[in-house]
């Protein structure tokens, strides 16, 4: 094999890694338009609607931060939209009355049900594939976000 071919090969792993992430940003880009609009049907900003959807248990503040990749800072005007709506309280933190929790309220619940429904269907349309087709991608995507991290194994098959 001459030094060229392994200059090629390199150059098309790379186009081709360059493809999947264009890709997997345009994928990304059309699942969030559709969580918008799913939320917007509900009266909800997006990051109301994210809030909401994550929000399983009780959570501190900083912890929605971070789902939101911003300041906490930003999230307690969110949080104050999400209190106004009767979808959430904020709770002292047990063992630390200093740390607010928020939780779901009932309605919080029933709105929360109700956005993950509409955008599971937007969903769903989205990933109209053949039932073995939907088995393999998510079974790509899975082992893509528990593989080696980047800088890590650098062998390619």
């Amino acid at each position: 094999m001459s030094p060229n071919a392994d200059a090629d090969a390199g150059t098309d792993a790379d186009a081709v890694v360059a493809e999947l992430s264009g890709l997997a940003f345009e994928v990304t880009g059309r699942l969030r338009a559709q969580f918008n609009a799913a939320a917007a049907e509900l009266g909800l900003p997006p990051a109301q609607a994210l809030v909401l959807t994550n929000l399983a248990g009780p959570a501190p503040m900083r912890e929605l931060a971070d789902w939101l990749s911003c300041e906490p800072s930003n999230v307690t005007g969110i949080v104050d939209g999400l209190e106004r709506r009767g979808l959430v309280t904020r709770q002292p933190a047990p063992g630390d009355r200093r740390v607010k929790h928020v939780v779901l309220t009932e309605a919080g619940e029933h709105k929360r049900r109700e956005l993950r429904s509409r955008s599971h269907a937007l969903a769903r349309t989205f990933f109209e594939l053949p039932g073995p087709d939907q088995k393999h991608l998510r079974d790509l995507l899975a082992r893509v976000l528990t593989g080696p991290s980047a800088g890590g194994d650098t062998e390619s098959g």
